[in-house]
């Protein structure tokens, strides 16, 4: 590709789904973005911020593919060329698990200035909004971030190492392969192991259950939960919440 030395690219992260939690420092970028590439996990409100900017939805999502990542890669190229500053939106933070190296690494090849905004993590801004310690001194001291599925659609291999550690346990993109990565925690955590499962966190379509390696594939068919939904395995998705969890069961029974 050529080298150019005309626009911008920046990264922008924009949370886990409630609009409150865009960091100032996002706001600003938007607003001063020309063309706002935005994917579909991201609030639409959001676009509000800058009613005078071109926005192109480039939204991926299992069984709907708007657009796809090469078609993204030249849309940021082809804007950025005509001297435009080029927002990329995507939801939590653009290095989770967020394709940005592949479109770091075109903008890079075609002499396009790149810079990268932080945003709240939906693992654990997601956490927070349920008050699901993460981390607890002394009890689960670390926890793994592992993506449900790798770039061929399969298990992540990394699913099966988490499940043998104390550690807390967050999957992403993990409900297609849901009674797979219970059986695989099986082999290792009792039955009564604690789960939790929320989708479309911190949103207002939110919808949450906990319960447990025995019972959480029939607890989510029951209550149709679905994508997106972030897994947490581990105490740290029960012990904080006991007064929490019958509230969330009602919540999803009367849905």
């Amino acid at each position: 590709m050529s080298r150019l030395s005309k626009g911008s690219l920046t990264l922008v992260g924009a949370g886990p789904g409630d609009p409150d939690l865009l960091t100032l420092k996002g706001l600003k970028a938007i607003q001063k973005a020309d063309v706002i590439l935005y994917d579909a996990l991201i609030n639409p409100s959001l676009l509000e911020y800058n009613p005078n900017a071109r926005k192109v939805f480039v939204g991926k999502r299992r069984g709907f593919v708007k657009k796809t990542q090469s078609e993204i890669n030249e849309l940021i190229v082809h804007y950025a060329s005509k001297g435009l500053d080029v927002i990329r939106l995507k939801g939590g933070d653009p290095l989770v698990f967020g394709r940005a190296c592949e479109e770091l690494e075109v903008a890079k090849d075609c002499g396009i200035p790149t810079s990268i905004v932080a945003g709240i993590a939906s693992y654990s801004g997601i956490a927070a909004q349920h008050l699901i310690p993460l981390t607890k001194r002394a009890e689960h001291e670390s926890f793994w971030v592992v993506t449900g599925h790798t770039r061929s659609g399969k298990l992540s291999s990394d699913i099966a190492l988490a499940a043998q550690s104390t550690a807390t346990v967050v999957v992403l993109m993990g409900m297609r392969f849901l009674p797979d990565i219970v059986a695989l925690f099986k082999q290792h955590k009792r039955g009564n192991h604690p789960v939790a499962v929320i989708q479309n966190g911190t949103t207002s379509a939110e919808r949450s259950l906990v319960a447990d390696l025995d019972t959480i594939v029939n607890q989510v068919k029951l209550h149709k939960i679905d994508n997106p939904a972030v897994l947490i395995f581990g105490q740290a998705a029960e012990d904080p919440i006991t007064h929490y969890k019958n509230l969330v069961e009602k919540e999803v029974l009367a849905v």
